[in-house]
């Protein structure tokens, strides 16, 4: 019935006149270097995004389709990968009246200021088949009613229900479980599974010598922040729990002069349950542009500190939760070129100062003509080895990523 539904409403806005179709093809590579014995050296991706957009007076319809193939379950053969699929992330509707806006259906929404992580970019879940480095969000199916004020917004979000999130086979290299765990996508939850989320959003921006855009946003509902468990009758399948939480959040920028300041912050008071306390995540991060370069070009300089608290002694910790940014810096840079291709280059260095582990990454990003874009990355992970955090999971690593994609 879902699906007839959606073929429906696609066939439908695809042959009114007015309607915008977009889009992109990607060729994702990925070559890995370093990584466990027992992985794929290598996975090769397709993968195709189809947005269209249909505007007729205050009326606007929104799709978004996203589809992979990854060239190992291509094969068929027995160490095929799981990544292949097809989602639809978004199918909205949304009308605009003189102040105000209403949005019904599923979407995806993206909150947060510094560079590297938005840790309160919390609304969506990502998909666990794809690259860890890439975010890859899920839709969600929500409505929401937003009043716009002279220099802000104010959002009233009601999420109707949480995403399961499923993971790749084994032999793809960020599967993180042995092969003795089966992984089930079937979300645990302490409430519901459809028990509403509702999220209070305002943002805003000063008029002033120093540019500073804010946003605050409370949260009441099941957390993004999830953990694995098992089932006394299911010792060796293991599940994602999903808790309810009373979150408040923050993200703001000041811009002073070339500086740009930065500051995320939450807060999650946890309702009961047996595994997960209190928690805290502040980011502070400062970047500074400098552009007395040859033809236009600038250089950004950036640094940013993420902390992770939990503050209950008896529940999980950052390690159990498996959370990456608990005690860390990132010094990194971004080198903007002038020149018709828009391209860039940025990277530079994660280090855990409790864990000792280090990350490098360097990216470069550019066009091709009017409709081809090109991203080549290098990612190299140094994990503890001294405490079983979740980059020691995954082993040393490197890898070599080439995408090339096609946008129309």
């Amino acid at each position: 019935m879902i699906k007839a539904f959606v073929v429906f409403v696609f066939a439908y806005v695809i042959v009114i006149a007015d309607t915008q179709i977009s889009g992109h093809i990607d060729l994702d590579s990925q070559f890995y270097i370093s990584k466990p014995d027992t992985k794929h050296a290598n996975s090769f991706t397709l993968k195709q995004t189809l947005e269209l957009k249909y505007i007729k007076d205050d009326l606007s319809i929104f799709a978004k389709l996203y589809a992979q193939e990854a060239y190992k379950d291509f094969l068929r053969d027995a160490d095929d990968t799981k990544r292949t699929f097809i989602r639809l992330d978004e199918l909205f509707l949304r009308l605009d009246f003189e102040d105000d806006t209403l949005q019904i259906g599923k979407s995806i929404k993206y909150w947060g200021a510094l560079e590297l992580r938005n840790i309160v970019d919390v609304f969506n879940s990502n998909e666990l088949r794809d690259d860890m480095f890439k975010t890859n969000k899920l839709g969600a199916l929500n409505s929401s009613y937003t009043h716009y004020t002279q220099n802000g917004e104010l959002s009233l979000i009601i999420k109707v229900s949480e995403q399961d999130q499923k993971m790749a086979a084994y032999p793809y290299v960020y599967y993180f479980f042995t092969p003795t765990i089966n992984y089930n996508h079937n979300l645990l939850s302490s409430n519901k599974e459809y028990r509403p989320s509702l999220y209070l959003t305002y943002s805003s921006t000063t008029q002033s010598d120093y540019a500073l855009d804010y946003a605050f946003v409370y949260q009441n509902g099941y957390d993004s922040q999830r953990y694995f468990s098992s089932l006394a009758n299911k010792p060796s399948s293991y599940f994602q729990s999903a808790y309810l939480v009373n979150k408040f959040m923050t993200y703001n920028t000041l811009v002073v002069n070339a500086t740009l300041i930065k500051l995320e912050a939450l807060y999650a008071f946890v309702e009961k349950d047996v595994s997960v306390g209190d928690y805290s995540h502040l980011a502070l991060g400062i970047e500074h542009t400098l552009e007395d370069f040859d033809n236009g070009a600038s250089l950004g300089l950036i640094c940013e500190y993420y902390r992770y608290d939990t503050y209950e002694s008896d529940k999980y910790n950052d390690l159990q939760l498996f959370e990456t940014m608990q005690d860390d810096i990132f010094l990194g840079a971004r080198y903007t070129l002038n020149d018709a291709d828009d391209s860039s280059v940025v990277g530079g260095l994660i280090h855990d100062l409790e864990y000792n582990e280090q990350v490098y990454y360097l990216e470069y990003m550019s066009r091709v003509g009017d409709n081809f874009k090109i991203e080549l990355d290098y990612y190299y992970i140094e994990p503890s080895k001294n405490t079983r955090t979740a980059y020691s999971f995954l082993g040393r690593h490197q890898r070599i990523g080439l995408n090339l994609a096609y946008h129309f």
